[in-house]
Order: C-alpha cells, then structure tokens, then sequence
C-alpha cells in the first residue's frame, strides 16, 4: 500500500511525483507574490492615511514596516551591531520625506529604495566600504550594487545624470517643489516659509513634478 492514496471512491491513486510537487510549490509562490501584494496595498493605505494626519495609521505602518527594513538593510551587509542604527536612519528619513509618497506606486518599493541608501550610507560611516567615502556625486550615483557588472554601475550613473536633467528641465514651480521637498529633505512647513507658497500647492506642485520626471525616465516625453 505504500506510495498509494486512497480514493473516496475506490480508484487507488499514486503519490504525487516530481510533476505534483512542481504544482504544489508553484501553488506556494503564487500565493506568496497575492500577499506580498496585499501587504503591499496595506501599507500604501495606512501612507495614505498618514498623509492625510492620522496619527494612528502611521505608527501602525512603522511598526509593520520593522521587520522588512531590518531585512534589507542586513541584505546590504550591514554589520549586526549596526543594523537598528541604520532602521533608525531610513525611520527619519522616511518621516522627513513621507509627503512625496505617491499612493499611485508600490509603497513597499519605495520603502525599499530608501532603506538601500540609508543602508550604504551607514555603511559609509562604519568604514565597512571605505572605497565609498568620496563626495563626488557622478561616483557615488554610479555605484554598482553588490552583484552588479560593469554595465549596470554605467546605466546608474547615466540615470542619474538624465534625472538630473530632466529636473532641471521643470517648470519653476515644480523644480522648486522638487529640490526642497526631494532633494533637500524639508518638510511641507519647512518649504511652505522659504516659499511662501501653501502646503497644498507644494504638495500638488510636487505630485505632478514626479508624475513628469517618470514619465521622462521612462523615455516617453511629456505624455
């Protein structure tokens, strides 16, 4: 009887083979890209909310968001000893920066984006990737990812010098938007006193700055 399933019906069957397990682990990344996915709309919610002032919704997200960052940021080879140090950096960075989240995008790749930097930035201090320690921003911007070949570090660097174009190519409203909100890390107040514009004008300046840039990134004009 070994390696036979009984049937509510009768029929013997045999025991799932290698093509019954392909099924079954396929089944598993299936359903693991549907959470990952609604992880990913909660998340963009709960922002959304906190954009909007709710207090509640923005501490639940952060405290959602632990877990994710404390991976990626040991995912770029962060020592152990300074792994909180860096969560604590992407934290200030992501409350400094909170307004530019466009709920529109994946939050978690977002996220994401700036828990790499703020990881490369600790690993910077530490000394753990001295060839880091340079202020020359066209370097910095070309730096290849751990696994990265040559030809992507130069597709960075290139990226890098069309985004900067491309901003400078912003109406003035907008790039203004952009370089103290982006670039500069201010807060709405912050920006709205060196202005004198609103915050709700900042903040839809800034919304079609970045709806423009993409759209620019990705070689498609100004659709």
């Amino acid at each position: 009887m070994s390696g036979r399933l009984a049937d509510p019906f009768g029929f013997p069957h045999t025991a799932p083979g290698p093509l019954g397990n392909w099924h079954g682990r396929r089944g598993a990344q299936v359903q693991d890209r549907d959470t990952q996915a609604e992880a990913d709309r909660s998340r963009g919610a709960l922002m959304a909310a906190a954009q909007d002032g709710d207090r509640a919704a923005y501490s639940a997200l952060l405290r959602d968001c632990l877990p994710l960052l404390r991976a990626i940021v040991r995912r770029q080879g962060v020592p152990p000893d300074s792994v909180e140090d860096a969560v604590q950096e992407v934290l200030l960075t992501l409350h400094r920066v909170r307004h530019t989240y466009d709920p529109a995008r994946s939050f978690t790749a977002w996220l994401g984006g700036i828990a790499r930097h703020r990881a490369l930035d600790q690993l910077r201090r530490t000394g753990a990737r001295a060839r880091l320690e340079t202020h020359a921003p066209d370097e910095y911007e070309a730096y290849a990812e751990p696994g990265e070949g040559p030809d992507a570090a130069l597709q960075r660097g290139d990226a890098a010098r069309r985004l900067r174009a491309a901003v400078a190519s912003l109406p003035a409203g907008q790039r203004e938007a952009v370089q103290l909100l982006a670039l500069n890390d201010a807060s709405l107040a912050e920006a709205a006193g060196a202005t004198g514009k609103t915050k709700v004008a900042l903040k839809v300046s800034l919304h079609r700055a970045l709806k423009t840039l993409r759209l620019r990134m990705e070689g498609r004009g100004d659709e």
